[in-house]
């Protein structure tokens, strides 16, 4: 079975980052996704041009010069034509474009209007470039990303850009079309990436309110201020990680340690007995490799997994029983999720390359043969 968002059209205006993250989401799950990517055969950013560019699979694609008037004339056609649109310029862009929320809602007033900013649409910073590792910092999140005594690590781009932005998009694009299927009407949804990490930040938050939160970095349960909820490195440099928060999980670790005469592991929420406990477990973790400790605490109550890469996780068992990785156009990519027991997802087509798909989306457009030529021709498509 297709999809469950089969039979909805969405125009992605080209862009890096949490909008093409937003698009493949939207792309895995069924729906249409057409991106309009530069007549010039590029798509912005620093990222190649690709067919193995996960973020760009799934899609159809279609080259327009939007520095022309005919251009911008197609992608208004295209976008009345479309249940949604992704668009991630800075603001104001798009209005001077010709493309802003006022004419796209005037010829379609079903539209839902996706805008994937950094700082938002509005406010002192909304003009300013940037990037996730601003977007997380000014949010309040990378202040807490670090160990004691360090300096703040950003977790690549997955809280800002992916976390924040592109996955908040997509939970607000499905929103808003469901709200259209009951009879409402189109929107603009303001996706700011500082707004979706603050919001990300709300069970931390929740905690420091309680009282039960230190803003000092590293000093906390989940901040790797705990012995019993951090990584440790093995005998042959490589790395596990250890989450035994609850008791029963805390006197599991303990067993399988050998750490049950050891009486000072019996404070386990002593913060000040955390450094201690830690150089313990530290010097510990480093008598036996890391498959000699998944021997010992796989498939235990421990709240334990080894510590993979990219590759490695691809390998292993469990996710190689359920299908969490599967293979595009030669490589292995992480498959769509979450996973549906009626409306089960497809398996991903190939980023296509600009254009690759323009007679075809012009066709569907009631476009005759001549008139796509003409615009070809004119350097309108390519």
């Amino acid at each position: 079975m297709p999809g469950p968002l089969e039979g909805i059209r969405i125009v992605e205006f080209a862009g890096i980052g949490p909008g093409p993250f937003c698009g493949m989401m939207l792309a895995d799950h069924g729906a249409e996704v057409i991106r309009i990517d530069r007549a010039s055969g590029g798509r912005g950013g620093s990222t190649p041009l690709s067919t193995k560019d996960v973020l760009a699979r799934g899609r159809k694609s279609i080259a327009i010069n939007l520095k022309s008037d005919e251009g911008v004339a197609l992608a208004r056609k295209l976008c009345a034509s479309a249940d949604g649109i992704i668009e991630g310029f800075r603001p104001g862009v798009m209005e001077r474009l010709g493309l802003g929320p006022e004419e796209l809602l005037k010829d379609n007033p079903k539209l839902v209007y996706g805008r994937m900013t950094g700082w938002g649409q509005t406010g002192p910073y909304s003009q300013a470039a940037g990037h996730d590792i601003n977007y997380i910092a000014l949010a309040g999140a990378l202040a807490h990303f670090g160990r004691k005594g360090e300096k703040p690590t950003p977790p690549i781009n997955m809280v800002g850009d992916f976390g924040g932005g592109g996955m908040m998009l997509a939970f607000g694009m499905s929103s808003a079309l469901l709200n259209v299927a009951r009879g409402g009407e189109g929107q603009v949804i303001d996706c700011a990436m500082t707004d979706g990490t603050a919001a990300l930040m709300g069970m931390i938050t929740g905690m420091k309110n309680m009282g039960v939160w230190s803003e000092e970095q590293g000093a906390n349960m989940l901040d790797t201020g705990a012995h019993f909820y951090d990584t440790y490195e093995t005998a042959d440099g490589k790395f596990v990680s250890i989450g035994s928060i609850e008791p029963q999980f805390y006197a599991e670790l303990r067993r399988l340690a050998g750490l049950d005469g050891d009486a000072s592991f019996n404070a386990q929420h002593d913060r000040a007995a955390w450094p201690e406990l830690k150089a313990k477990l530290e010097a510990l973790f480093k008598t036996k490799t890391r498959d000699e400790w998944n021997a010992i605490m796989e498939h235990t109550d421990v709240c334990y997994a080894p510590v993979l890469t990219m590759s490695e996780a691809a390998e292993h068992p469990h996710n190689v029983a359920r299908e969490t990785f599967v293979e595009v156009a030669g490589d292995m990519q992480p498959a769509p999720a979450p996973r549906y027991s009626g409306t089960v997802t497809a398996k991903p087509a190939p980023a296509p390359l600009p254009g690759d798909d323009s007679n075809a989306i012009l066709e569907s457009l009631g476009m005759a043969a001549d008139e796509a030529k003409a615009l070809r021709d004119a350097g309108t498509v390519a």
